[in-house]
């Protein structure tokens, strides 16, 4: 049985990357996000269904709902901020239902992951000759990721940090002043927010398996 997960059983299509972020610049690329549903009879076989893959599109990648729902409940950044992106380019039911839980999927654990995403690009960084493009990230994810312990979700277009974040990816901010900016939206972790200490695992569940016994 030949199966094309991606777009026959897709049921969540976003836009990522600079565009959503609203830091495009004129060359950047469409970043495409989305999830598929395998069809259930199909984990009846010793062969699975594949848990993500490329394409058809360029710079596309796709999750099974499965293991985008178990990245989900890690805190995983990129694919928290999959879930509140702006530019939503194709949705089913099952998809518009995900997007209804996603704040089933939140937890404080996400203090950590993206604390630790940023600290890993902090590292892979030499002050004296930084890759500019990849500090901007790493600001953004702070901001991101502040905004969600603060208010419940990710910060996903940059419109008010849009200037000064484009100056750190053209070299135009020096880097302690870069590295200023990233120590205090570390302080600003600081354990209090509003997020729950642990994701809502029962209404994720419930998502899933209505999911699966629509896809039989």
């Amino acid at each position: 049985m030949d199966v094309r997960y991606v777009p026959d059983h897709s049921v969540l299509s976003v836009v990522v990357g600079s565009r959503a972020y609203g830091l495009e610049t004129e060359g950047s690329d469409v970043d495409r996000r989305g999830v598929f549903v395998a069809p259930t009879r199909l984990f009846w076989r010793l062969a699975k269904p594949p848990t993500h893959l490329d394409g058809p599109l360029p710079e596309q990648f796709s999750w099974e709902v499965e293991r985008f729902c178990g990245l989900a409940l890690e805190a995983n950044p990129t694919v928290l901020e999959c879930l509140w992106s702006p530019i939503v380019e194709h949705t089913t039911a099952a998809g518009e239902e995900l997007l209804a839980i996603r704040d089933a999927f939140l937890s404080e654990r996400a203090n950590q992951t993206f604390v630790g995403y940023a600290n890993a690009q902090f590292r892979r960084l030499d002050p004296a000759h930084p890759k500019w493009k990849q500090a901007m990230h790493m600001i953004r994810l702070l901001l991101s990721g502040l905004h969600l312990a603060r208010h419940g979700e990710p910060l996903v277009r940059m419109d008010a940090h849009r200037d000064r974040l484009l100056a750190v990816r053209r070299g135009e901010l020096p880097w302690t002043e870069v590295d200023r900016w990233r120590r205090e939206l570390l302080a600003g972790f600081d354990g209090t927010g509003v997020l729950p200490a642990e994701p809502d695992l029962r209404r994720v569940e419930r998502y899933l398996t209505s999911t699966r016994e629509a896809a039989l």
